[in-house]
């Protein structure tokens, strides 16, 4: 029996604003308020709240056999808290049902992995930590951001603790293999693989209204066939994407109504749907799957060279990361907050010089009217931003220096709060009166 894995990605970026060379040292806000809440907004009613609308109405139409999962990162919930808390409340509405799995994720929606193994760590717990105290679930899958995993992220998420990963069933990885297994890490055998099936998945995301493809109209009931006309053996089929794809593509072109029709259909084949949780449960894996470089579901190529695939992303990318040591050691929020929004991949996503179809797909997202302009606005940003934490912990002081100095003082604070802890408890302590001298 076939089962359909549905996964959801959802991320905004704080996008930033124009930020000139004679900003750096005298602005220290560097976000697009209005671009980034009006898009937000735009998205929110256009997409989520529909969708999740949707989705709510067909579990209960279903008795709970429809099953999705989502990934929203950690500065999509903050935009969503900010400027649409009521598609929160729908998401909530959906946990309720047991039928919706929420996945971790990098928070910022960063490229940590492939530079920062403690950074890496830090915002998928805190992630996991930020799912579990909206939602009431606490993610037992992991995907990477934008699917990004090699053998080694892989041994780094079996480290803390997740046994399931969710990543791109990249042609050049699987070779005549089929994404339509489960497959296992090559590094740790414990670790389970879910691999996109990206023809079918971007049959819904990208080919819908494309009046040009030979597979138009796309009706449930035809991309159900499709899926039953898979080799028998084969039993998953995960469709991973955008969820913007409902909403993007407009209801006009019977999106909507698709998404609608297909439980009814795969019930109709013996075809159901399941959680990666359920799918991690019930199959096994066929066999290792090495993946020596890093993979992703980004461009043709399927790496990273989306994000790192020319100099000025590089420079930019090793910029901010050099920051991370002593950005670690603050306890100022603020500055932790930048910290991760300016992490966020988009940033390096803008500064692509691809061209084709993948440098038009570059361009549509970004703010910026070219790749330089991008990575210059990124940098004075990033300038600025050195220069703060630099205030607080000078560059002329070596990390080993820094790291002493900080902790003597972490020591000093402990030994005054111990002692404070000392000096309340003797004043709460009763005083005995002093006896009488005798006569």
């Amino acid at each position: 029996m076939k089962t359909i894995c549905f996964y959801f990605q959802i991320h905004q970026p704080f996008r930033l604003k124009r930020y000139r060379f004679f900003d750096i040292g005298n602005d220290h806000y560097y976000y697009d308020d209005f671009s980034n809440e009006s898009i937000l907004q735009g998205v929110a009613e256009r997409s989520f709240l529909p969708a999740n609308k949707l989705l709510l109405e067909m579990i209960e139409a279903n008795k709970g056999k429809l099953k999705v999962s989502f990934s929203i990162s950690g500065v999509a919930l903050d935009q969503l808290e900010m400027h649409a808390p009521e598609v929160l409340d729908s998401f909530r509405q959906l946990a309720k049902t047991d039928c919706v799995e929420f996945l971790a994720e990098t928070y910022a929606h960063s490229l940590s992995s492939l530079k920062d193994a403690e950074e890496f760590k830090s915002q998928v717990e805190l992630h996991s930590k930020r799912i579990e105290s909206l939602f009431g679930k606490k993610p037992k899958v992991f995907r990477n951001t934008e699917l990004i995993y090699s053998d080694e992220i892989g041994q780094m998420v079996a480290e803390m603790g997740y046994k399931t990963i969710i990543t791109e069933g990249a042609k050049h990885i699987l070779g005549w293999k089929s994404p339509n297994f489960v497959y296992q890490s090559a590094v740790n055998p414990h670790v389970k693989l879910l691999l996109k099936n990206s023809k079918l998945s971007d049959d819904i995301s990208f080919r819908f209204s494309n009046h040009g493809w030979d597979g138009y109209p796309l009706t449930a009931d035809k991309f159900i066939d499709w899926i039953k006309s898979i080799p028998e053996n084969e039993q998953l089929v995960n469709l991973f994407m955008n969820y913007e794809t409902f909403g993007m593509q407009p209801r006009e072109t019977g999106i909507f109504d698709f998404l609608k029709a297909l439980p009814k259909f795969a019930e109709q084949k013996g075809i159901t749907f399941s959680t990666p949780s359920e799918v991690a449960a019930k199959l096994k894996p066929v066999e290792a799957l090495p993946v020596p470089y890093p993979i992703s579901w980004a461009d043709e190529e399927r790496d990273v060279s989306a994000w790192l695939g020319n100099a000025l992303q590089q420079e930019a990318f090793n910029k901010i990361y050099s920051q991370a040591d002593r950005v670690r050691k603050t306890k100022n929020r603020l500055l932790m907050q930048d910290w991760l929004y300016l992490q966020t991949s988009d940033h390096f996503f803008y500064m692509s010089t691809k061209r084709s179809s993948d440098g038009a797909l570059h361009q549509h997202f970004s703010p910026y009217e070219s790749p330089f302009e991008a990575f210059t606005n990124y940098m004075n940003v990033v300038s600025d931003f050195c220069k703060r934490v630099d205030a607080q912990y000078p560059s002329s002081v070596g990390n080993e220096e820094l790291h002493s100095l900080l902790t003597t003082i972490e020591n000093q604070e402990l030994t005054i709060q111990k002692l404070e802890c000392e000096i309340k408890q003797l004043k709460s302590k009763p005083v005995k009166p002093k006896a009488a001298p005798k006569k």
